[in-house]
Formats: C-alpha cells, structure tokens, sequence
C-alpha cells in the first residue's frame, strides 16, 4: 500500500472461521450454541431466522439486534472502519450478512421502515451480491 493509502477503497474485511457454526453444521441446538458460545454470530443470527420463520417477530427482532451488536464487534476488531467491503463469498462473514438481513425482516415485519431502509443499505454497500444470495433482491 502507497503513503496515500488505498486508491480503490479499504481491503475487503474477512472474518475469521466461527468454531460454532461446526456445532449449527453438526444438527445442535441454536441456543444451546448460543448459550454455550454468546459471541458466535451465526447462532444468533440462526435463531432470529427459526424465529422469523415461526412468526415469532419480536423474539426475531431481539435475536437479529443480538447478531447485528456482535457481527459489529467482530468486524471491528478484524480491521473494519465502518464501511467497506464483506464478501459474502467468504463464508464467515455469512453469519454477520445473515443477522443483518434477519434484522431487516424482523423490522419489516414490526413496521420499523428506517431501520429496514438503513439496513437494505448496509447489506448491498457491504456486497452487492448478498441481497440476491440473502433473498431481499
């Protein structure tokens, strides 16, 4: 990289591998994944989408909220700024992508209109391929 930085913009921000997605992979639980490891996002974001495929909208809303807060302080502590790529392409970065558009589903679904708007947003500038892959294209 120049002095004057990245001409193109930041560097994609990748996640590390979340060691409890192999648990959610192996058939357990969400929330005893989630109990068991609170800071796993894709258990989070697991459990707003059984939620939300239940009908269950406010339990969803506070499950997504949860993986949103976390998928945040994981980018953060992997390098990202606020803004910039998360390729949906690298697979740990699903759960974050996932909890977002859970939340964007759960606020739809309780009639919060900005936050869904902020979100769809948030979603698309992160990749432009994860609407489609997410369903919200």
């Amino acid at each position: 990289m120049s002095v004057h930085g990245n001409l193109l913009g930041p560097e994609p921000t990748r996640l590390p591998i979340d060691p409890a997605a192999a648990a959610l992979e192996n058939g357990e639980d969400p929330a005893d994944v989630a109990a068991a490891s609170p800071t796993s996002v894709i258990a989070w974001a697991t459990l707003a989408e059984n939620s939300l495929a239940e009908g269950a909208s406010i339990t969803a809303y506070a499950y997504a909220r949860t993986g949103y807060h976390r998928g945040l302080d994981q980018l953060r502590r992997n390098g990202w700024k606020g803004f910039g790529p998360i390729p949906w392409s690298h697979e740990p970065n699903r759960g974050v992508l996932r909890a977002l558009a859970a939340l964007l589903r759960a606020s739809e679904a309780i009639g919060e209109t900005d936050e869904v708007e902020r979100l769809r947003a948030f979603i698309a500038e992160s990749d432009p391929t994860a609407p489609a892959a997410l369903g919200l294209a």
